[in-house]
């Protein structure tokens, strides 16, 4: 199930949705389906050691100190 970005033509408004086989996606703010595709980041995390000791950049969308996509994760605290 690929979670895929959109921008709503309608009222400008970003947001992810999951999309299962044919289905269209909508704007969750206004119900529209004129949708601009987005360039969707992802982070992957891995546990266990590794060689790259820096830590991740803050995600250039919202700054979460995670690193780019963290924001669309869940926080784990």
């Amino acid at each position: 199930m690929p979670i895929y970005e959109f921008i709503c033509k309608n009222c400008k408004h970003e947001f992810e949705a999951l999309v299962y086989g044919n289905e269209k996606a909508e704007c969750p703010k206004c119900h529209g389906r004129k949708l601009e595709p987005r360039l969707s980041l992802f982070a992957v995390s891995a546990k266990g050691s590794s060689t790259n000791t820096s830590s991740p950049e803050a995600c250039g969308t919202c700054g979460d100190p995670r690193g780019a996509g963290a924001c669309s994760m869940p926080d784990f605290d």
